[in-house]
C-alpha cells in the first residue's frame, strides 16, 4: 500500500476520543459550505491536523473568512456555522 507524504499527522484523537483523518476532511473542490464541513475544518486547524494557512489554500478561503468561522464556532458553538443562523449570532 502506497501511502502520499504529508506535512503534519494523519490522524488525530479529539477530546471525545473520536479519530479525525484527513481522509475526514471535505475535498479540496468543494462549493457548497454547509455548516457541517466548516465545522471540520475548523476542528481540523483547532486540533492540528491541518494548519490554518494549509486549510486557506486548500480550500481557497480568506483569512477573515476562516476568522470568521472559528469565531462562531468558538463563542457560540457548531450552530452558528448554519446560514440560517448567521444574523442572529452576528447581532451578539
Amino acid at each position: 500500500m502506497y501511502l502520499k507524504k504529508v506535512d503534519g499527522p494523519r490522524a488525530v484523537t479529539l477530546p471525545d476520543g473520536s479519530v479525525m483523518s484527513r481522509a475526514d476532511l471535505p475535498p479540496p473542490d468543494t462549493r457548497r459550505w454547509v455548516a457541517s464541513r466548516k465545522a471540520l475544518v475548523v476542528r481540523g486547524v483547532i486540533y492540528g491536523l491541518i494548519t490554518q494557512d494549509e486549510a486557506q489554500d486548500r480550500y481557497a478561503i480568506s483569512e477573515d473568512e476562516f476568522q470568521e468561522w472559528l469565531r462562531a464556532v468558538t463563542l457560540h458553538g457548531e450552530e452558528a456555522l448554519k446560514a440560517t443562523a448567521l444574523q442572529k449570532y452576528r447581532q451578539l
